[in-house]
């Protein structure tokens, strides 16, 4: 008895690392999982390294027929009993093996907006969609898609970039910091004018109190900022901008003691959990995804929208009170490690496996 991750893609991308993943955690978990793989992609390689057990089948640039014959008799000969589809070729391909071999549970991910169409994939043949977010769910459901055979799963976050980084000085290096200095990073859309206002009245009011305090404001080369290069940075007052921050990132949170996400705008999670996870404390502001992220006064601060006071508050608060920081940091970075890590998403998945097998009164273990 055992399972098959089916992936035709040769190069190295977020359905690739996720059936990276997923097999790992199978392994650990004990279940018997097959990877079929292009023979020239980097997943096999990877895959082959860590001694997973894999089927190098090209899918690609051959008769679909003999992929299928292949892929069906590979299946009858291990016993498979659910095969995951991880895109839209392989499950083209591998679908029709499945209804062939017979296998009684089939499951195909979604990570991306794109059509439900694609492909002319057989619906009835599938028995769970993995979305990768509730936009693609929506786009699923107006497909066709049984809203019952529909789970979402988020894609996990690969942390170790960030949770192996140790302190960096690259921001005192760049903007000539003192050792002493406590550095405050801020991410904010350029759109955002009101906001980014609000920020330097929140910079302007911690100032007072607290004068080693630097606001880092961080960007992307599209932030136009009068600095003189993309990575160099303009004081105004204790307000500092610095660019290049994604290319940079792991380094430049490294560098920071706390960091802060001041926007009224919603779609800036992702740069929440990669500062909890590199163990800062976070203020964020108290709108959409944040909220998901952030747990009042446990795993950081949320402050109202465009509030220069409260925002300076939680700045000050983190500042003068590092057993707070230090319990802030603890508990954020332990909360997105759990939740939004790619190993989280792994077992999420594998959830996914175990409850649609039950369901047909199968034990895939």
């Amino acid at each position: 008895m055992s399972l098959f991750l089916v992936d035709a893609g040769r190069e190295w991308r977020e359905s690739q690392r996720q059936v990276l993943t997923v097999a790992r955690e199978l392994r650990k978990k004990g279940y018997a999982a097959h990877l079929v793989l292009e023979p020239a992609g980097d997943l096999l390689r990877k895959a082959s390294e860590e001694g997973l057990s894999t089927i190098p089948l090209r899918m690609r640039g051959r008769m679909g027929w003999a992929v299928r014959r292949g892929l069906a008799r590979a299946m009858r000969a291990r016993g498979c009993k659910l095969a995951h589809f991880h895109e839209t070729l392989g499950a083209a391909l591998g679908l029709p093996a499945a209804v062939a071999a017979q296998v009684p549970v089939r499951i195909l991910s979604r990570p991306a907006d794109s059509s439900p169409l694609e492909g002319r994939l057989p619906f009835p043949a599938i028995d769970a969609f993995i979305a990768g977010s509730d936009g693609v769910r929506s786009i699923l459901l107006r497909g066709g898609v049984a809203e019952t055979t529909i789970e979402v799963v988020p894609p996990g976050l690969d942390f170790s970039r960030f949770t192996s980084q140790g302190p960096d000085d690259l921001l005192r290096r760049k903007l000539g910091f003192g050792p002493d200095d406590f550095l405050v990073g801020a991410v904010i859309p350029l759109e955002d004018e009101r906001g980014h206002q609000a920020l330097l009245e929140a910079a302007a009011i911690v100032r007072g109190q607290a004068p080693k305090v630097k606001v880092v404001v961080l960007g992307e080369g599209s932030l136009r900022l009068e600095s003189g290069g993309s990575e160099a940075g303009r004081s105004m007052d204790n307000v500092f901008y610095f660019l290049g921050f994604r290319k940079d990132a792991p380094r430049i949170l490294a560098s920071l003691n706390m960091f802060t996400v001041f926007s009224h705008l919603d779609g800036l999670g992702g740069f929440l959990i990669e500062a909890m996870a590199s163990g800062l404390p976070v203020a964020a502001t108290d709108v959409g995804t944040s909220r998901d992220i952030v747990t009042h006064r446990e795993t950081g601060l949320l402050v109202p929208a465009r509030n220069p006071r409260a925002l300076a508050d939680a700045v000050l608060k983190v500042h003068f009170d590092r057993n707070l920081a230090t319990r802030l940091a603890g508990r954020g970075r332990e909360s997105v490690l759990e939740k939004y890590s790619a190993e989280a998403m792994a077992r999420r998945i594998i959830g996914v496996y175990e409850w649609r097998a039950r369901r047909k009164g199968i034990k895939l273990g």
